[in-house]
């Protein structure tokens, strides 16, 4: 299908330009608005055919926009069990979704990000990984120009719901689950992004063992890189009884190094990817269920659509030991 990028390329311009143009905005000359056009006749598009034509059937179309993230298995892992959910449910409920990719709009200010969803006859959106560094998306979602769920980041106003599990006790579940049995009380804590709002919650955890261990944790920011956990843990692993993760992609990078010092050192996840079960040694985790946090996005963002002001909603997850044997289930 002929897209909005299609038109772009074709013309010669930017996609914001293409979307004022078909969109009668001003501030576009006269020969611009004529290739854009020309453009548009030449490549036959449409912008409005797919959602004129399931017009019919579906009570509305959706954006599900996704963040590619660093090139891992775990990440594919976790958005294609995300659209899983999403799309699923979308059917169910009768909307039409489409997916776009964070990198896809990076390049865009808020009005042309309006343009071009509205080019597309966007009506709702469902932002997954939304960190404090995407201000475009921010300012979209405090413009409540479009009804929006949020998936992990606990915003919420009169057209936007959000929904997430509770980050601070699971991580703190999981830590004093593999404190069981165990020796000491150093935990070397190897967080994701500063900007991620669940890292924030995740911390509070942290902060919350401090107290009641006594004890002054050491925190790392592994960027959710398992390079960088595996970096942190040949450095800091002598000076620890327990090594917990705020991903488990960095609890694999903090299995391997301990595996290479010949040295034990209980470790834990977060998120439950099946590509844990491969790391060599079990670890302890916290699953979440992905499909079904996406689904509970497309319930929300129906409510908002039909008239309901945005609420934030709390999934519940389950703490699991992970082993090779899960991987072949």
């Amino acid at each position: 299908m002929i897209t909005i990028k299609d038109v772009a390329a074709e013309a010669g311009v930017a996609i914001s330009t293409v979307s004022k143009v078909l969109n009668g905005y001003d501030g576009v000359s006269r020969s611009t608005r004529d290739k854009v056009n020309n453009a548009v006749d030449r490549l036959g598009f449409t912008p409005n055919a797919v959602a004129s034509a399931l017009s019919s059937k579906q009570s509305g179309r959706i954006a599900l926009l996704l963040k590619m993230g660093p090139d891992n298995s775990a990440m594919d892992e976790i958005n294609m069990r995300y659209l899983s959910g999403a799309i699923r449910s979308a059917m169910d409920n009768r909307l039409d979704a489409v997916t776009i990719m964070h990198e896809m709009i990076s390049g865009l200010d808020k009005e042309a990000l309006i343009s071009y969803l509205r080019s597309q006859s966007i009506e709702g959106l469902i932002i997954f990984g939304l960190n404090r560094e995407d201000s475009v998306l921010l300012d979209l979602i405090s413009s409540q120009v479009f009804k929006t769920v949020v998936v992990d980041a606990p915003i919420t106003n009169r057209s936007t719901a959000s929904v997430s599990i509770d980050y601070a006790q699971a991580q703190y579940d999981v830590i004093m689950r593999t404190f069981e049995n165990i020796e000491g009380n150093r935990i070397l804590y190897i967080a994701g992004k500063d900007s991620s709002y669940s890292t924030s919650e995740k911390l509070k955890a942290i902060e919350r063992l401090d107290h009641e261990l006594g004890v002054k944790s050491r925190i790392i920011y592994g960027d959710f890189s398992e390079l960088k956990a595996r970096e942190a843990v040949f450095e800091y692993a002598e000076k620890s009884d327990i090594i917990a993760c705020g991903s488990d992609l960095m609890a694999i990078g903090a299995m391997r190094a301990l595996m290479e010092l010949d040295i034990f050192k209980p470790v834990c996840g977060f998120g439950g990817v099946r590509l844990m079960s491969y790391a060599g040694k079990q670890m302890n985790t916290v699953r979440q269920d992905f499909e079904n946090l996406a689904r509970e996005a497309i319930t929300l963002l129906k409510d908002l659509l039909g008239g309901k002001e945005g609420t934030a909603h709390c999934a519940g997850y389950e703490l699991v030991r992970m082993k090779y044997a899960d991987a072949l289930k």
